[in-house]
């Protein structure tokens, strides 16, 4: 991923609009935009100021390689969220990944709804058993 695919992929997982982002860095709306769009080249100083702003270290702003991912987690929210951004062979491994594991999840809910059933028809037939014992005086 290029840097400046990451500019613009981070600020959208932040959830802000280019107007705060020109804010932080002192720019013009156009001159940010521009660095969104690969149009103008950075230099270390801007990216440290990038860096700063996205409260990451340079060296994640400037990792280029599929292998890259992006996570942004927020902490103002209540529940967290995480959300992340890769290459699109990494996403397919990661879905295959969650759908093996939610399987799995649901094999086990069936599985322990079973058990449950299964205790529930244990209990009943030892109720029955108490009730026929105390009726003919066995208990």
């Amino acid at each position: 991923m290029k840097i400046y695919n990451k500019l613009y992929t981070k600020r959208e997982l932040w959830r802000r609009p280019q107007e705060d982002m020109v804010t932080r860095l002192s720019m013009s709306t156009d001159g940010y935009a521009k660095l969104e769009y690969g149009e103008t080249r950075l230099n270390i100083s801007r990216l440290e100021q990038i860096a700063s702003v996205f409260n990451v270290d340079l060296k994640e702003l400037m990792a280029i390689n599929e292998r890259s991912i992006i996570c942004l987690i927020s902490e103002k929210s209540q529940h967290g969220r995480n959300d992340y951004a890769t290459s699109q062979q990494a996403l397919t491994a990661e879905i295959n990944r969650l759908q093996q594991q939610l399987r799995h999840q649901e094999a086990l809910g069936a599985q322990k709804d079973a058990l449950i059933a299964q205790q529930a028809r244990e209990i009943e037939t030892l109720r029955t058993l108490v009730a026929v014992l105390q009726k003919n005086g066995g208990v």
